[in-house]
């Protein structure tokens, strides 16, 4: 089903603390709903769909529609880690123009750096899992599973420690106008590269911040959205995707956006060429890297000379992104960054995000996520979202 004109973006909020010591995870998840029907201008008996994924605690979306008092008619708790909140996002518009619900909400939030959570520490979710047994006793990190992808780019294409670097600079060259972000200090390329090495090659510059925090959306109706004292974004196509290890025949250099890609641009009728600004997923530099050749702004290989020297800076480069300073600057809450890379998007097609980062006459925003480890099983999510007239 095309949901092209069918659903609407209409409240979007991001948490702004970066440590909530003294909330819960279900206080965050509550606030970050507030704010964002605040923002769209309704209130929560106007929703009648919820979306929510693993961070959502005790018994997920049942949990938290108690909680906040909800009454709804359609529950999605799709789970594909950092990409299931734009998933979430296509699957509220699907519902919508299937007729199951008028107005969705999608809320995520989680407290790590309270926790004492980092990609430092060897990923377990759970013993149950397939993959346990053969993965598990070699203690794999989700630095070691990223500097994987990043060595074998390099020793495929050439890719430069220098070129990755560039990534965390453009981040940061924006994160500088954010008052909430935890890394707010432009930096260098010298500055990254001589930051200590965490997991060859990749350095201490070249991960993301680790935050507490949330964030949320509010899908509607078009006749809902039109009705509202907000500007209006269309969601105009997306795409999902995993990719796993297939039995061993993996490539370490593709991510699930050169699938995910595809379907979203095919739905929207557009190409990327024709994207103003991008919303890019930046657990670290190279997942970055990866899914700009995939989603072919570049070709594969050409990731490194794509993002050198400032190409991903708004009011410098081709491509402005993560205008907020993304998950390297900015924030990434609960380890999943999806959902502020959707938020991201609708500031900039609002005309809202910082005047020193806004994109002149922006258009048509793309915001891509994954979830998992690109190095192993993982999901991928892309929206492309468009200005309302």
């Amino acid at each position: 089903m095309s949901i092209k004109g069918k659903a609407c973006i209409v409240g979007a909020y991001e948490h702004p603390l970066r440590k909530a010591p003294d909330a819960s995870v279900a206080q965050l998840h509550a606030e970050c709903a507030r704010g964002a029907l605040a923002d769209a201008g309704l209130s929560k008996s106007d929703v009648d769909g919820y979306f929510c994924a693993g961070d959502a605690p005790g018994l997920g979306a049942l949990s938290m529609i108690e909680y906040m008092g909800l009454k709804v008619r359609h529950v999605d708790t799709t789970e594909t880690g950092g990409s299931s909140y734009l998933i979430h996002v296509a699957h509220a518009a699907q519902a919508i123009a299937a007729g199951k619900c008028n107005v969705a909400l999608i809320t995520l939030a989680g407290r790590p750096r309270s926790e004492g959570s980092s990609g430092t520490q060897p990923r377990n979710w759970g013993a149950n899992l397939p993959d346990v047994p053969f993965e598990m006793p070699y203690g794999p990190l989700t630095v070691n599973q990223y500097a994987m992808a990043a060595m074998r780019h390099m020793h495929e294409f050439g890719t430069t420690s220098e070129q990755l670097a560039w990534i965390k600079v453009a981040a940061s060259q924006h994160a500088q106008h954010n008052p909430n972000a935890m890394l707010p200090k432009p930096v260098t390329v010298e500055d990254v590269v001589n930051s200590p090495v965490i997991s060859d090659p990749l350095h201490r510059l070249d991960c993301c911040v680790v935050s507490d925090g949330g964030g949320a959306l509010i899908v509607a109706r078009p006749e809902i959205a039109k009705s509202l004292k907000r500007p209006v974004v269309n969601i105009l196509g997306t795409g999902e995707s995993p990719k796993d290890l297939s039995g061993g025949k993996f490539d370490l250099t593709t991510t699930g956006a050169a699938w995910s890609g595809p379907a979203a641009f095919e739905e929207a009728g557009v190409a990327p060429a024709d994207i103003d600004y991008a919303s890019i997923y930046d657990s670290f530099t190279i997942t970055v890297l990866l899914q700009l050749e995939d989603l072919g702004f570049c070709r594969k290989g050409e990731g490194g000379r794509f993002v050198a020297d400032g190409n991903l800076i708004s009011g410098v480069g081709k491509l402005p992104f993560n205008t907020d300073g993304g998950g390297l600057c900015n924030n990434h809450p609960a380890n999943r960054g999806g959902m502020t890379k959707a938020i991201e998007a609708v500031r900039q097609l609002r005309g809202e995000a910082h005047p020193k980062v806004q994109v002149p006459d922006c258009r048509l925003a793309l915001a891509q996520g994954t979830g998992g480890a690109i190095a192993t099983r993982h999901g991928s999510a892309t929206v492309i979202l468009e200005r309302g007239e």
